[in-house]
């Protein structure tokens, strides 16, 4: 059934309201878990990883979201752009998992394609971006399957790069939004993880040359909704240390009491709202 969830826009959007100018190690979110690389004068032109599409643990009468992408920019507080791919995992209200996949260059709409994927599938997934065209790929490597699309962007953002785990959200106008309950997706790795910078350099998430910021989601963490109120059990997510070299690690589902009511935080800057339709 379709639902108005900003999957892709609103983990740009949200970055803008739960994550912090790129200043810290750790950062608490109401929508991310991952990793975050930025550095004042560092610009990346891609952006690649693997991930096995997790399954998820889905009860009946519980509409339960996930998602999981690489992507280009949308960190800083001032980002208007974000250039990202990757899946969805979400539990209908039937009980039942269901996979998709989708790109989107914020501020455009995001965009939902044709591709098939399921838990236990193993997706490649990059972005890239010279000049104004950016070109965005998954890999299906369980089916064999790829999508490949280069398209011209106005607005990009290529200071920051990021692998995330997210809580979509759904928005009621361009400056009002909720995060959706984060599905029960168990653990999720993201390994091979590298980035390229302007100028060649390729490395790992822990390189030196950039900064790392490590992204915990929890609803506590930031002042942005979520859609349950104060009582209930929701969904949290943390992300392991780095191993690999730096180009490794898993995000683990758990779930918390949540002991406040949260409110609705309003925004007078330019956010922007396209629903993706699943």
């Amino acid at each position: 059934m379709p639902h108005s969830v900003v999957t892709g826009l609103i983990a740009g959007l949200l970055a803008l309201v739960s994550a912090p100018a790129a200043i810290a190690n750790v950062n608490n979110s109401s929508n991310w878990a991952g990793y975050a690389i930025h550095r004042s004068a560092v610009k990346f032109r891609k952006i690649s990883a693997v991930w096995t599409e997790p399954t998820a643990t889905c009860r009946a009468g519980h509409r339960t979201y996930s998602a999981f992408w690489v992507g280009l920019g949308g960190f800083s507080q001032t980002s208007r752009a974000l250039e990202q791919i990757g899946t969805e995992l979400d539990c209908t209200a039937s009980g039942n998992e269901k996979a998709s996949a989708w790109y989107e260059l914020v501020p455009a709409p995001s965009r939902t394609i044709r591709f098939a994927v399921h838990p236990g599938d193993t997706i490649s997934a990059s972005v890239s971006a010279i000049g104004h065209r950016v070109s965005v790929a998954l890999y299906n490597e369980t089916a064999h399957r790829w999508f490949r699309r280069t398209v011209h962007a106005t607005h990009l953002d290529v200071t920051s790069a990021e692998w995330i785990a997210e809580a979509p959200s759904a928005c009621t106008s361009p400056t009002s939004c909720r995060t959706l309950p984060l599905a029960d997706f168990g653990r999720a790795t993201f390994s091979l993880a590298s980035a390229q910078a302007v100028g060649g350099h390729v490395g790992a998430i822990s390189d030196r040359r950039w900064r790392t910021t490590k992204i915990r989601l929890t609803p506590g963490g930031r002042r942005f909704v979520v859609s349950q109120g104060a009582g209930q059990s929701v969904g949290t997510a943390t992300p392991s240390a780095l191993t690999q070299g730096g180009s490794q690690f898993t995000v683990t589902y758990s779930s918390a009491f949540l002991r406040f009511n949260p409110v609705l935080t309003r925004r007078r800057t330019a956010l922007r709202a396209a629903y993706l339709e699943h």
